[in-house]
């Protein structure tokens, strides 16, 4: 278990105001728009993973959109350290793209583990997406790779590869941007479903947490099947407002995510956050596996045996029998209503508490 020190001194409690039973008038669906890329990277406008139109920049322009470790990789051919990262070992399926410029270079079959300590293929993915020239440069005799979009370095070419080839394009990872197929993704993804109150409050803090990829509001527990809002709001269905989150577990985990459920909301009240009163605004875990009930158990017992809180806490864990996302106006009501006065009263405060408390667990801490 991890220190509790984030939030033995910082679990501070918030007074809530009531969440409204009454229904919002629904906003027109808006048109769904296709991205045109895979990675977006807002500071470097020269980047596509589509369009393969040659870029003509000078060195000035490139220093002011790419990272300095990059940067000296791509336009001055440096060399990064072997072994730097786990990029050179990985078997994971995916594409490979020059980070420069997002030109596609390589695909994941075209991979294999190469003793040197970078990133090795034995083929690139398309036959014009890199280009060659010799470099003479420490007395060697090489071959150097090219991205063919940017011109930029991506390291060398050698003929000691596997077959069909015989190949070694011997690749900088700094060089590489990786994008995993969806399949391998959603292999990889967990879910965990807990409430702690309105459900708007949980959505607008999760959704800004490091390996978190979804986030849906909605409802579990209780008797009545696929309730909607009105009926949970009546308290009759034994229904809570929760939040279901995907999570990838090589990003975040158990322990992370409970810490922060158990700093966002007061465990130690029944049935109520504050204003909002009832069963549906219970603090509640629904655990999927004894893995999930017996770390939440945990954290509960530790929390309750260092007195963190004034009062025992009273989060019960209930199996998971099924989840039911919630009506659509309720999926990203805070990013959608910041101006509304519940938002700005009770939702920023907690999303501001995360970002205080919880800084490194932050996403996008640091521009990319």
């Amino acid at each position: 278990m991890k220190p509790l020190y984030y939030f033995v001194t910082l679990c501070m409690l918030f007074t809530l105001t009531a969440c409204g039973q009454s229904q919002p008038k629904k906003s027109k669906a808006s048109k769904n728009s296709t991205m045109e890329n895979v990675i977006q990277k807002p500071e470097n406008p020269y980047y596509s993973n589509t369009d393969t139109a040659k870029l003509t920049l000078t060195d000035a322009e490139w220093k002011k959109v790419l990272p300095p470790d990059l940067y000296e990789v791509a336009r001055h051919a440096d060399t990064e350290r072997a072994f730097t990262g786990a990029m050179w070992k990985s078997e994971t399926k995916g594409t490979y793209y020059c980070a420069a410029c997002g030109n596609k270079l390589f695909r994941s079959n075209q991979k294999f583990v190469s003793s040197c300590g970078w990133p090795s293929f034995f083929e690139q993915d398309n036959p014009k997406s890199i280009w060659f020239r010799p470099d003479n440069s420490y007395g060697m005799q090489r071959v150097e790779a090219l991205c063919s979009r940017c011109d930029s370095h991506l390291g060398h070419l050698f003929d000691d590869g596997p077959e069909p080839t015989g190949k070694r394009y011997c690749m900088n990872a700094v060089s590489l941007d990786f994008v995993p197929d969806a399949a391998e993704i959603a292999a990889q993804q967990k879910t965990l479903v807990f409430g702690g109150g309105c459900f708007w409050c949980m959505e607008a803090v999760f959704s800004e947490m490091h390996g978190v990829t979804k986030v849906t509001s909605g409802y579990a527990g209780g008797t009545v099947e696929n309730p909607s809002y009105e009926e949970v709001c009546t308290g009759r269905t034994g229904a809570a407002e929760v939040i279901e989150i995907v999570y990838n577990p090589n990003e975040t985990n158990l322990d992370e995510l409970y810490q922060v459920f158990f700093t966002l909301h007061d465990p130690t009240t029944l049935n109520r956050q504050g204003a909002d009163v009832g069963t549906q605004y219970r603090s509640v875990i629904f655990y999927q596996n004894e893995d999930e009930k017996k770390e939440a158990q945990s954290l509960i017992d530790e929390l309750n045996y260092k007195h963190v809180y004034p009062n025992k806490i009273v989060t019960t864990l209930e199996p998971l029998k099924k989840f039911w996302p919630a009506e659509n106006y309720h999926q990203g009501y805070f990013k959608n209503n910041k101006d509304k006065p519940y938002c700005q009263l009770v939702v920023r405060p907690k999303v501001e508490k995360f970002e205080k408390v919880f800084k490194n667990w932050k996403k996008n801490k640091e521009a990319h």
